[in-house]
């Protein structure tokens, strides 16, 4: 797949961690839809609700260093569960970012300015993007406005992504 998107929700936090994003208590599932129920149930953060905030959601915007704390590959797959396949943020912790592209999915960084006008848009309408991998370009709809945002992603990134994820990259490749 080359081009996600979704309805996006912005979370004005920074260093939202991997316990947040899937609490602990269910890194014993092995089924990525058994992690989709409880997608950030222990995020606490003023005027986040779980039930409405999250339902619809395709696009995550947020602040510096989402997906802190532990390396486990069950926080990119909670998100998946929820059909949240792009995550767009200032910075990202390493591991979780990696573990985004071996799942197929987007970890797109983008500069302080950026995010700041996704946040300010967001407040007065909700926000439709769409991201290509193709043309490393996020196009987001607010209202009657549509802007676009240039990405950058490395070769080896985007050949993750257009595989599917680390698996399907392997299988075609060695």
């Amino acid at each position: 797949m080359t081009i996600f998107s979704g309805t996006a929700l912005c979370l004005d936090r920074a260093d939202i961690n991997t316990d947040e994003i899937i609490p602990a208590r269910y890194l014993t599932e092995i089924d990525k839809r058994a992690l989709g129920p409880h997608l950030m149930e222990d995020l606490e953060l003023e005027g986040f609700n779980l039930e409405k905030d999250l339902a619809g959601i395709g696009v995550l915007v947020t602040r510096n260093n989402f997906g802190c704390g532990s390396s486990r590959e069950h926080a990119p797959w909670a998100l998946e569960a929820n059909g949240i396949r792009v995550v767009i943020a200032q910075s990202f912790a390493r591991i979780f970012h990696q573990n985004m592209f071996n799942c197929g999915m987007l970890a797109i960084t983008l500069d302080p300015d950026p995010i700041d006008r996704l946040f300010d848009a967001a407040r007065a309408s909700r926000l439709q993007i769409s991201a290509d991998v193709t043309t490393e370009e996020i196009t987001v709809t607010a209202g009657p406005e549509t802007w676009t945002i240039p990405f950058s992603l490395t070769g080896f990134e985007k050949a993750l992504v257009q595989a599917g994820g680390w698996v399907e990259y392997a299988d075609r490749n060695y």
